[in-house]
């Protein structure tokens, strides 16, 4: 079988290593370089555990990606969105294919990106280029075509796979939905500050970045493209004292005229060929362990006929936030650009670090 080369920067963060780890058992890629400024010159498996030829590479200095992706098919970046686009357009101009991980190409509209991620976009003409990678609603045909793929955040994963087949359908009212969703400590990246410290984190749950988290837009953006036109949002996140993992609960109403059990009917006909994509009988059976470890998401619908609220819509959903909200799916994205089978290293489960 022929094997594609690759490489990945950013490859010791929790997303980089999980990168590694699934691609270390990839049998259509050979993984030529992996790039780490803080573990420049250790080897894969010293500091993962990781086997094989991937486990054997030394990390190389972020500086030396572009030299080093001589001969690449393509270049995942597990690096922050600044040295995404750092990178993402050298590595362009030498004819290697890009999945960024990074929310640096994500948004369509380059002047939100000063307000949302504190920089100015200063390559605006790539969003145009950039496809979104979510296979599951987004045209598959466009990211195997794709040179640059902006792969989804965690939560607008969670949120979009719940959502925007219920939006396409036209059962979800022309009003605000509120999106609540809750985090492992993982999803944060590897920070040594005292915020996510063990003694701050464990035995308490609290939300963050309220009204102000940089993924609302990409939320906002993925609805509005399920619903042909704008859709207003309001997302909240909240840490939980686990390593990894997303529950979202999705709050919305049923459009007038709507069928209730059209709900559930229109997510299985989303999903019934998706077997990365689980649809289950009740919003109680997802659950973050269901999927903790896997490329697989979970979602489920309830909706209110009688009671206090009476139409009223709830989508739960559940994801590994490392994995089909990182590093799997990119995976997946990986597999289409490369015209490998999408799904390729991603089944059976991919296994769990940390």
């Amino acid at each position: 079988m022929h094997k594609y080369a690759i490489g990945v920067v950013g490859a010791s963060g929790y997303s980089g290593i999980e990168l590694c780890r699934v691609l270390a058992a990839h049998p259509g890629v050979d993984v030529r370089f992996v790039a780490s400024d803080r573990w420049e010159g250790v080897t894969v498996r010293a500091k993962t555990g990781i086997g094989g030829s991937v486990g054997g590479l030394s990390y190389v200095p972020h500086a030396q990606a572009v030299g080093a992706a001589h001969g690449c098919a393509a270049v995942l970046l597990a690096t922050p969105a600044e040295a995404s686009l750092e990178l993402a357009p050298q590595l362009l101009e030498r004819g290697v294919k890009v999945i960024d991980l990074s929310g640096a190409f994500r948004l369509a509209d380059g002047s939100a990106y000063p307000r949302h991620y504190g920089f100015e976009h200063r390559h605006p003409a790539l969003l145009a280029h950039a496809v979104y990678g979510l296979p599951e609603i987004e045209d598959r045909k466009a990211i195997a075509a794709a040179r640059l793929v902006a792969n989804p955040g965690c939560y607008p994963t969670a949120a979009a796979l719940a959502l925007v087949p219920l939006l396409r359908a036209g059962l979800l009212a022309d009003e605000a939905i509120v999106v609540d969703a809750a985090s492992g400590v993982s999803g944060a990246g590897r920070q040594a500050s005292e915020a996510y410290s063990f003694c701050e984190v464990a035995d308490d749950v609290r939300p963050y970045k309220v009204l102000r988290h940089q993924h609302t837009p990409e939320i906002a953006q993925s609805l509005a493209r399920g619903a042909g036109k704008p859709v207003r949002v309001t997302f909240t996140p909240h840490l939980l004292p686990i390593k990894r993992g997303i529950l979202s609960t999705a709050s919305a109403r049923l459009a007038p005229g709507a069928r209730a059990a059209a709900l559930a009917e229109t997510l299985r006909a989303a999903y019934r060929d998706e077997p990365l994509v689980e649809v289950l009988d009740a919003p109680e059976q997802v659950a973050i362990a269901r999927v903790a470890g896997t490329a697989r998401a979970s979602v489920a619908v309830a909706v209110a006929e009688a009671g206090f609220d009476p139409g009223r819509v709830v989508v739960v959903s559940a994801i590994d936030n490392l994995l089909k909200g990182a590093a799997s799916q990119a995976v997946q994205n990986l597999n289409l650009v490369l015209g490998l089978p999408e799904r390729m290293a991603l089944e059976p489960a991919p296994g769990v670090s940390p």
